[in-house]
């Protein structure tokens, strides 16, 4: 009988340490599952930032076909497809995003960017109106002001430009894309405080830099402005600064300016030398 107990009782016991060891190797294959899912979210958040833009199109296109009811990684073959200038493939991958369950504003604000970048402006505008107006984020204002501008609609153009400046933190490309809109309205002085705005947050971007010469010189105002540039840079600005002089009628300013370019490059500037040659041998006239 005293055996019978022993028995029972060793069997009782090894019965426990196997469920403890099934029950700790599941507790294993969580963690394991757990980490390996934070190691891949970590992959794709290099893959949509620092890694090749092609190189990140073949991983969310591998993951996404292994996984095809992940949206997280159809939106990252999305984004990836944008990074790499694919934006027709883009527009169709976002579509495919919006057709899952999860899909949210966000992707459709997504969607409207790639459309833009495809040149589908009325697609875009379509996609922005079936955003609910309590989806207020700086993208959404961002493309909806671009819209407006494609239409000539200048009033709420500035009205969602000037909302999407105060919805982030980096204004500089909105605040450039704002001076462009005022330049080609023919606004010249209000596009230039707003290239010389853009500047205070991102003074490295050159196309500021070169839109503000351009605003400068639509009033006649061919000086440089006090910015922080490269010699190759002054170079630059001082030849955009003189075709602009020429074509608007200065000509003796614009040759000027084309000599001190030509002086100032560190290098050959081979078309402010060949612009200034032709207005020497009078191929240019006032």
């Amino acid at each position: 009988m005293r055996q019978i107990i022993v028995m029972t009782a060793l069997l009782g016991g090894a019965l426990m340490l196997a469920a403890c060891g099934a029950s700790d190797s599941a507790k294993e294959a969580e963690a394991f599952k757990t980490v390996n899912a934070i190691d891949e979210t970590n992959l794709s958040d290099i893959m949509l930032t620092v890694s090749d833009p092609k190189e990140a199109v073949k991983y969310f296109q591998r993951s996404a076909n292994e996984n095809p009811d992940r949206i997280d990684l159809k939106r990252g073959l999305a984004k990836s497809l944008v990074r790499a200038k694919q934006h027709d493939q883009a527009v169709k991958v976002w579509q495919a995003v919006l057709a899952m369950p999860g899909a949210t504003d966000a992707d459709k604000v997504g969607l409207a960017d790639a459309q833009i970048r495809s040149n589908d402006w009325a697609g875009a505008k379509a996609t922005l109106n079936t955003v609910p107006p309590t989806y207020e984020t700086y993208d959404r204002y961002r493309l909806e002001a671009m819209v407006a501008d494609s239409g000539k609609q200048w009033k709420k153009a500035d009205s969602f430009y000037d909302t999407a400046v105060g919805l982030t933190t980096r204004p500089a490309g909105v605040l450039n894309n704002w001076g462009f809109s005022k330049l080609t309205r023919g606004d010249a002085k209000s596009a230039e405080k707003l290239f010389a705005e853009a500047l205070t947050y991102d003074p490295s971007s050159f196309t500021t830099k070169n839109n503000l010469v351009l605003a400068r010189a639509a009033q006649r105002k061919y000086d440089l402005p006090v910015v922080d540039m490269t010699q190759t840079e002054r170079a630059q600005l001082l030849y955009t600064a003189a075709l602009s002089a020429i074509k608007q009628g200065d000509v003796n300013t614009g040759r000027s300016l084309l000599q001190e370019a030509v002086d100032t490059n560190p290098q050959y500037f081979e078309e402010a030398a060949r612009a200034l040659a032709a207005l020497d041998a009078n191929k240019v006239k006032a």
